[in-house]
């Protein structure tokens, strides 16, 4: 007997609009198994079978985190298939700063009313960035909450398990002053800070959906919906290429916060300031907001979404290696002794 419940559903979750979700969003998980998945999607729990094929001592890593406030412009812009690959790039991004290869990935979507074709196109997204990082979705939750959620809203959150040898464990213990500081470009805000962002543009009540020229024509809903780059399988190259010693994932604290996690007590980072790249999005958003230059450097990734230090003997091979996997990387600084931590001049 299938189950079904009309009192629950007189509350407020209906149920079979779960399980309707669940069959919609299967074919966009089919789209990220791998060898290791030892499970479909309905259990318990998630299955993985490790390959440790040429890892000595197996470490496994893990992150978790979500997309933030950055779902108030998916609400207002109603376009849902893309914050997925944000909650994704949040974790593995992360993981892969360790030097850690994404194993697997599980989201939770807790939303006022299960839609289950808006609940699918959130882990469309989900899976699109699983895909682009190699980690297979094995599990997931969607929990549908009246009265704690509106109805049109949202949560989202994701966690993710990776692996690495350990001697092979990006530590930072290697690095020296006179190391270059590369930075891999960001597709924009990604998604961190975006409380500001609102803030500036008083989203709920401004028009976000015009196009602006020196935005190539996307409007600043748009822009600002770009999705999180994921930079595992450009890394994972570049690890096999040269000798990384230092990897950040700029996320909320931008340079400042960031930047120092990858660099030992005793130095610090000489960042150029005319170097950096800079998209349109945040000098619209400074000069929108009146926000100072310092502010923006301590909160948005100013369009350097990681950054990579390694011995700049090392520096042409690791751009060639990066420039083979579609990244254009270049050089923003390099690292000093110094205790004042991120010097942007």
């Amino acid at each position: 007997m299938k189950s079904y419940s009309e009192s629950y559903k007189e509350a407020g979750v209906d149920i079979t609009a779960g399980y309707k979700a669940v069959e919609l969003m299967k074919q966009h998980i089919a789209k990220t198994m791998t060898e290791g998945v030892m499970s479909g999607i309905g259990g318990f729990g998630g299955l993985f079978e490790l390959d440790l094929t040429g890892i000595s001592k197996p470490v496994l890593v893990s992150g978790t985190d979500g997309v933030g406030t950055k779902l108030k412009l998916a609400f207002l812009m109603d376009k849902h298939d893309t914050v997925g690959i944000d909650c994704v790039a949040m974790c593995v991004n992360d993981i892969i700063c360790c030097g850690a290869k994404p194993l697997f990935f599980l989201d939770y979507i807790a939303c006022g009313k299960n839609v289950p074709e808006k609940i699918a196109s959130i882990v469309s997204g989900v899976a699109e960035g699983c895909v682009q990082s190699g980690a297979a979705l094995i599990g997931g939750e969607t929990a549908e909450m009246p009265g704690f959620y509106p109805a049109d809203e949202y949560d989202l959150a994701g966690f993710s398990v990776g692996v690495v040898d350990r001697e092979k464990i990006v530590d930072n213990s290697s690095i020296r002053p006179g190391d270059v500081i590369i930075a891999l470009p960001s597709s924009g805000v990604h998604s961190n800070g975006f409380s500001l962002v609102r803030k500036v543009f008083d989203v709920e009540s401004s028009d976000i959906k015009t196009p602006v020229d020196c935005l190539d024509g996307k409007s600043i809903g748009e822009t600002l919906l770009t999705p999180t780059r994921i930079y595992v399988k450009p890394m994972l190259k570049l690890f096999e290429a040269v000798t990384v010693k230092g990897v950040s994932h700029i996320t909320g604290g931008g340079f400042y916060e960031n930047i120092p996690r990858s660099i030992p007590k005793g130095f610090g980072a000489k960042i150029e300031r005319k170097s950096v790249k800079i998209p349109p999005i945040f000098d619209i958003i400074a000069k929108t907001g009146n926000i100072p230059e310092r502010d923006m450097f301590n909160t948005y990734n100013m369009g350097v979404g990681m950054s990579v230090i390694l011995d700049k003997n090392d520096a042409d091979k690791a751009l060639r290696t990066l420039a083979e996997c579609g990244e254009k990387a270049y050089i923003i600084g390099e690292v000093v002794k110094s205790e004042d931590g991120v010097v942007i001049e």
